[in-house]
């Protein structure tokens, strides 16, 4: 009875060590299983970190376009403000960026900071001398035009007083014209006599234009074109460069 008794204790033991044994290979897993969650943590950290480039622009400050000079670039171009006023010029494009090192990467002179954004004013890329017909040659890369600036406009489709891009094509044989860039994507093209004396506008019968007055008058060095209720404000210097 007793030889009876203890067979199954030695079976029951073998059992419980098979089982014990068969443990082993889980153990050696766990190492396996916590380094393929590695990856899934890699993941979540890459959704959550904020991507390169973005910046927060102030509401102080009026941003136009999405990048400048190009799109996508980092800096943007600035409108009037009470933030920029003092320093808006005729001749120079007001630039906003968010670092020193794009700011710099502009070729203007740093003028100032505003919540943390460079301001920098870039000189409109005039043709430079050599001629001697105060025209220049050269073309502002990737355009049609001898320069590039903004001008203050107003008046169109009842637009308050603001900034529009604008470029200047200057021929000695039929005078130079200026395109103004507006809101909506349209173009506003403003004709000068080669002596710089405001000609006309561009205008079609199809979109009312034909039928509106034109007038001009001078305010020191710049000429005010009006079409309508619209107004262009174009300084000497970029209608006829050096």
């Amino acid at each position: 009875m007793r030889t009876l008794f203890r067979a199954p204790s030695t079976f029951v033991m073998f059992g419980i060590a098979f089982a014990l044994a068969g443990c082993g290979p889980l153990d050696e897993a766990t190492p396996a299983t916590a380094a393929a969650t590695t990856p899934e943590k890699t993941r979540v950290e890459s959704v959550t970190t904020e991507p390169a480039g973005t910046f927060a622009w102030p509401s102080g400050l009026i941003v136009m376009g999405d990048g400048f000079p190009n799109s996508g670039d980092a800096c943007r171009r600035l409108g009037e403000s009470a933030a920029t006023l003092e320093w808006l010029d005729d001749s120079a494009t007001l630039a906003g960026c968010p670092t020193v090192e794009t700011a710099s990467a502009l070729g203007g002179a740093i003028v100032g900071e505003v919540e943390g954004v460079v301001l920098v004013s870039v000189p409109s890329r005039s043709a430079s001398a050599g001629d001697g017909d105060g025209q220049g040659d050269d073309l502002v890369e990737g355009t049609p035009y001898h320069a590039t600036a903004q001008i203050r406009c107003e008046g169109y489709l009842g637009a308050a007083t603001g900034w529009c891009d604008a470029g200047v094509v200057r021929s000695t044989e039929t005078g130079p014209y200026v395109e103004v860039n507006l809101p909506d994507g349209r173009k506003r093209t403003i004709f000068f006599n080669a002596d710089g004396r405001f000609l006309s506008f561009s205008t079609a019968e199809a979109d009312g234009t034909a039928a509106l007055p034109m007038t001009s008058r001078r305010n020191d060095d710049v000429t005010i074109a009006a079409l309508g209720t619209e107004s262009y404000e174009i300084p000497d210097a970029f209608v006829l460069g050096d």
